[in-house]
């Protein structure tokens, strides 16, 4: 073959290669050779609130090139472009992968998902296998009951009382707001009873984010709380506590009855791309990691959790994601870095503030 051929079929089959992944509607983030411990983990992040396509690809990078992971993120995908889109609620590819998986990580909130992708989430948690679950995952689900779908049950206000997904899978369902949202934010505090949980391993405790404490009710018996959440009475880690709203359960662990066996589960209250912004939460969900996934011993004194990329969280609320994103965006080497501030309409400025 000519060179000058062979290095231009080289370089037709990379821009295909590019052009294939920029399609992609969702992205896997594999081990550094010699890293893989070979145990797969798919992440939902999904909801138009809380930035999940930003924290949960950060965790993705910490968890695949710090701990041997292979993680694989799916997005709520826009039907019509192909971009992520956290108001879409009904469509997020590559649910099938949840087969593979052996552990699932979510962060969604009221979707309404046609029932061939809820079919295989549900099959997956009928498996008993682990879940981590953060903030509005407690309200993952909407409109399931009133469309007579065949998972209704996992519809927050399905008439069995269920509770919805958060009720049957992590332990309890929404409750609503315990501290004013937006206005007041989250102290974590350890639960020191529990301090030698394999989850706490080098936590020192300094937990804050901007979002505010959720309403805590009911938590089953055998439930675990690791850290309770403390209202504070602004929007900054120094402002004092709201002492006449008392603490909530924040993070919890749970081995759940499924499949003739136990799942174990841990559910995060806190948990925006804000909230991930503090190096101790991030260190309690990749222990948790370890432990659902049954090793704990393999635990490190202190995780590594420092950032792989940049990482710049927006701000929670409504229309605050970035805009034209596809899952691409978020590959190793990019961080969330608002690259596209530049480039953006006026409109979509406007609609961020």
């Amino acid at each position: 073959m000519n060179p000058i051929h062979g290095l231009f079929a080289l370089f037709l089959a990379f821009s295909c290669a590019l052009a294939a992944n920029a399609d992609q509607k969702w992205i896997t983030y594999q081990p550094p050779e010699g890293k893989a411990n070979g145990k797969k983990i798919v992440m939902i992040a999904a909801g138009w609130e809380y930035r999940a396509e930003e924290g949960l690809t950060m965790l993705a990078k910490i968890l695949s090139q710090k701990h041997g992971f292979t993680c694989t993120v799916l997005f709520a995908i826009n039907k019509e472009n192909g971009t992520i889109d956290p108001n879409t609620a009904d469509n997020i590819p590559g649910l099938k992968m949840l087969a593979e998986a052996d552990m699932l990580i979510m962060l969604g909130m009221m979707l309404d998902l046609p029932d061939s992708q809820l079919k295989p989430l549900v099959q997956y948690v009928d498996s008993g296998k682990p879940i981590l679950a953060f903030r509005c995952t407690v309200l993952a689900f909407k409109n399931l009951e009133k469309r007579g779908s065949p998972y209704a049950n996992y519809d927050l206000e399905s008439s069995t009382g269920s509770g919805g997904f958060g009720g049957l899978v992590l332990g309890e369902r929404w409750r609503g707001h315990h501290g004013h949202h937006a206005v007041e934010s989250t102290r974590g505090v350890v639960n020191g009873r529990y301090r030698n949980h394999p989850i706490l391993k080098g936590v020192a405790g300094d937990i804050w984010g901007p979002t505010d404490v959720y309403q805590i009710d009911y938590l089953p018996e055998d439930a675990v709380v690791l850290a309770y959440a403390q209202v504070l009475k602004g929007m900054k880690p120094d402002d004092p506590p709201n002492f006449h709203k008392p603490v909530m359960p924040m993070v919890w662990a749970w081995e759940r009855p499924a499949n003739f066996g136990k799942s174990r589960v841990v559910t995060s209250t806190i948990g925006a791309s804000e909230d991930l912004a503090s190096e101790d939460l991030r260190r309690i969900v990749v222990n948790g990691v370890y432990w659902c996934l049954g090793m704990e011993d393999k635990i490190p004194e202190k995780s590594d959790v420092d950032y792989v990329d940049p990482y710049e969280p927006s701000a929670f609320g409504r229309n605050k994601f970035r805009k034209g994103l596809k899952p691409a965006d978020y590959g190793l080497g990019q961080g969330v870095v608002r690259k596209r501030a530049d480039t953006d309409t006026a409109e979509q400025k406007a609609e961020q503030k």
